[in-house]
């Protein structure tokens, strides 16, 4: 019931941070956020959950466009990667909350707990500054230079006045020639990679896996408390994507999607043996907790990578006049395919069991990788002058 709302949510937050702003967005949509949790804490029938599970769905649709795009667009060039990847740490960390809420508390009280989050949205946002592109979008340039400064100092003038120069060229441009902006290489291209990178890390099972760590760990790891190992896994997702986010400013972003994207396969097929082993043989001890390892080495791969890169690259492969349309896009395709897995997820393990559900996750990782592979171009120490050249070309 979340997810679907959530490509709903991401459809329509482009004309809301256009109308009020990132930061006014922000804050709006964790009221609404509250508001959803509240609904669910007071539940007293199916109809009540599902009407709150998808406001905070439609809620989190639209909060994540919103937050990548203010991140890119308050951050320096340099540091730029480093704080989208953080998108998906903040993402594990979240993950992380409710899991460990709920393993001592009831569900509703869970569902209270879980809105500290956006209550310090709400009371932080405020003493920060709206992002200095909107306000050149308004035509505000006294209040554009004040968010520049206070976010970046007094020492990026040339950067500010770039900034100034492509604005003024972008609002002489007319609808038709922004209309034709989409059907450009530089804006289909760049799309159809970034979809390839959002479906490959949702049909590798990560979302899965994450919905129904409980179910999955009673049915995969019976030698450890369901609950303790599903911490064990999201505490070990906090540290990795933490690490992938260092190493995303010193490394480049290619190598390490081709080594999350095939290690999460590798590690999804691995998993699928040891958990055949384990069911030939239930008295071997240390063969009965090798899921657990398994599962460990794919949490491991999958968030080195797949699940925090391609909110990183939304930034940076389109232009600048298509990159709102093409991050809303992709972002909606990829709650889109977070739905049909977290839909189809219990019946496949129900009718092909964990074995072959676990294969069929590791092939969709493969597949998605390969092909990633050939297309995927680097983008760290290039200009987006220059991503954009090599997608207009015929490469």
């Amino acid at each position: 019931m979340a997810p679907l709302p959530m490509a709903l949510g991401c459809s329509l937050v482009g004309w809301e941070m256009d109308r009020f702003g990132r930061k006014i967005s922000l804050i709006l949509n964790s009221v609404v956020l509250i508001l959803g949790w509240i609904i669910i804490y007071f539940s007293t029938s199916v109809v009540y959950l599902l009407i709150g599970r998808a406001i905070t769905g439609f809620c989190i649709g639209g909060t994540s466009p919103v937050a990548s795009c203010y991140m890119a667009e308050v951050t320096s060039p340099k540091y730029r990667g480093l704080f989208l990847s953080c998108f998906g740490s903040g993402i594990a960390f979240g993950l992380f909350l409710p899991h460990l809420f709920g393993t001592f508390w009831s569900w509703n009280t869970t569902s209270l707990l879980v809105t500290i989050c956006p209550i310090i949205c709400i009371i932080l946002m405020p003493f920060i500054p709206e992002s200095h592109v909107w306000y050149l979008n308004k035509n505000d340039i006294v209040n554009a230079k004040k968010a520049f400064h206070w976010f970046r100092g007094s020492q990026s003038e040339e950067e500010l006045e770039a900034i100034l120069d492509t604005q003024s060229k972008c609002i002489k441009r007319s609808f038709r020639d922004s209309y034709k902006d989409y059907l450009k290489p530089t804006f289909y291209k760049p799309l159809m990679i970034l979809n390839l990178l959002f479906m490959t890390v949702q049909f590798s099972g990560n979302n899965a896996v994450i919905f129904y760590s409980v179910s999955i760990m009673q049915e995969t790891v019976k030698s450890l408390d369901k609950y303790a190992a599903m911490l064990i896994v999201d505490v070990i997702r906090v540290i990795i994507s933490l690490i992938a986010s260092g190493f995303i400013q010193k490394y480049k972003v290619r190598p390490l999607i081709m080594i999350s994207g095939f290690g999460s396969a590798l590690s999804l097929f691995i998993l699928s043996i040891c958990i055949h082993a384990a069911n030939i043989y239930p008295e071997n001890i240390v063969i009965v907790s090798l899921p657990l390892f398994a599962l460990l080495m794919y949490i491991v791969f999958v968030s080195f990578g797949l699940t925090s890169l391609p909110w990183a690259l939304c930034g940076e492969l389109f232009p600048a006049e298509t990159k709102g349309i093409g991050g809303a896009v992709g972002a909606c395709v990829n709650f889109l395919s977070f739905f049909v897995v977290v839909k189809t997820s219990l019946d496949m393990f129900e009718h092909l069991g964990s074995i072959w559900t676990f294969a069929t996750y590791g092939s969709f990782s493969l597949i998605g990788t390969t092909i990633a592979f050939f297309v995927l171009p680097e983008t760290k120490g290039r200009t987006l002058n220059d991503i954009e050249k090599y997608f207009n070309s015929n490469t």
